[in-house]
């Protein structure tokens, strides 16, 4: 696979975790806003990994600034449909 094929990919991979995170972490009955608290978590989860993979494809890409623009929206959208569909998981659950 090229290396841009890769982030792409991580990055929808992250964005699922991202979720997962949002939804074990932030108590939304306890929590006054939290859309602002979760979008924090995914924001952090998305520059977190933007060094990691900067560190992995910098040498192995055209352009730099590629890395960090490569899967941005594939990334916030698996994360907000993964967030929802957790949450709503965990809700009929318990």
């Amino acid at each position: 696979m090229k290396p841009l094929n890769v982030v792409y990919w991580s990055r929808v991979g992250f964005g699922a975790v991202a979720a997962l995170v949002c939804v074990l972490l932030i108590d939304v009955e306890k929590v006054a806003n939290p859309l602002i608290s979760g979008m924090s978590v995914g924001i952090l989860v998305y520059l977190v990994t933007y060094y990691i993979l900067k560190w992995r494809f910098m040498i192995k890409v055209e352009k730099p600034s590629k890395v960090f623009t490569m899967g941005i929206g594939a990334y916030f959208l698996t994360w907000i449909v993964a967030w929802v569909l957790f949450y709503t998981l965990v809700l009929s659950l318990s």
